[in-house]
Formats: C-alpha cells, sequence, structure tokens
C-alpha cells in the first residue's frame, strides 16, 4: 500500500512557474513508476509527465519544454517543476505511483492538488 500527498499548486500567473510535490509513504518508494496526471473541467484525466523507477522520463506533447519530472528516492518525493505556465495548464494535478509485480498491477493516486493559471 502507498499513500500519495500532493502540494504545491495554487493560483499563478501566465508565464510564471509552480513546483508540484508528492510524497510517498508505505512501501518502497524506489520501485515504483511515477507519473503526473491533469484533469480539467468537464475533461478526461491526461498524462502530463513519468518517469520510471530508473530515472527516464516521458511527457506530453503540450508540456515539453516547459515542465521537468524529477524524483528523489531518499525523500521518497516526486516533482513537477512547471515554467512558462498558460491558462491551458489550469487543472488539478494528480500523483500516480505504478508498478507489475508478476500477475499483479499496483497503482494508487494522491487527492490532487489545483493548479490555476490566470491570464
Amino acid at each position: 500500500q502507498v499513500q500519495l500527498v500532493e502540494s504545491g499548486g495554487g493560483l499563478v500567473q501566465a508565464g510564471g512557474s509552480l513546483r508540484l510535490s508528492c510524497a510517498a509513504s508505505g512501501s518502497i518508494f524506489s520501485i515504483y513508476a511515477m507519473d503526473w496526471y491533469r484533469q480539467a473541467p468537464g475533461k478526461q484525466r491526461d498524462l502530463v509527465a513519468a518517469i520510471t523507477s530508473g530515472g527516464s522520463t516521458n511527457y506530453a506533447d503540450s508540456v515539453k519544454g516547459r515542465f521537468t519530472i524529477s524524483r528523489d528516492n531518499a525523500k521518497n518525493t516526486v516533482y513537477l517543476q512547471m515554467n512558462s505556465l498558460e491558462p491551458e495548464d489550469t487543472a488539478v494535478y494528480y500523483c500516480n505511483a505504478h508498478r507489475s509485480s508478476g500477475r499483479t498491477y499496483y497503482n494508487y493516486w494522491g487527492q490532487g492538488t489545483q493548479v490555476t493559471v490566470s491570464s
């Protein structure tokens, strides 16, 4: 079982920056792949950025060059640095941890943190 708690959301003007954090507890953090998703009102939840247990990263096209995902296994925390924010980035951002072990798939979500970008 993994518990995830996001923080760092808030209100920012377009062009500004925010850093989201997701603190994990309850299991061995380093073996999990970690993702950031976001969900705007009336829209589906979309993958924003992903980082594997080995540190490889992947980004949605809409955030490439602006967002950076990173992890600190010593602190059991994954980060999302968001620069050059746009009003279209406004959403609830969710942290996700997942891994597979044999036939078992483990998947955990945080409660989300609101990011609002004003124009």
